[in-house]
């Protein structure tokens, strides 16, 4: 089965049935099932989205080879 990231949203507990206990203010990788996405769809919980690169790189970073 998939797995996805979630945190809580701001101002939300999550119990997480695998656990048994609340969902950690960090979040935590759960099983991409029917009850996490419906927490997603209630807004409890996010997606973590990890660190993106830069959209719109510096001077310093662009090669002028």
């Amino acid at each position: 089965m998939n797995r996805i990231t979630v945190v809580p949203a701001k101002g939300r507990a999550v119990p997480d049935p695998e656990t048994g206990e609340l969902l950690p203010a960090e979040g935590r990788e759960v099983p991409d099932d029917i009850y996490w996405r419906r927490r997603i769809n209630d807004e409890d919980v996010k997606i973590k989205e990890e660190d993106a690169p830069a959209k719109n790189p510096s001077a310093k970073e662009v090669s002028t080879k």
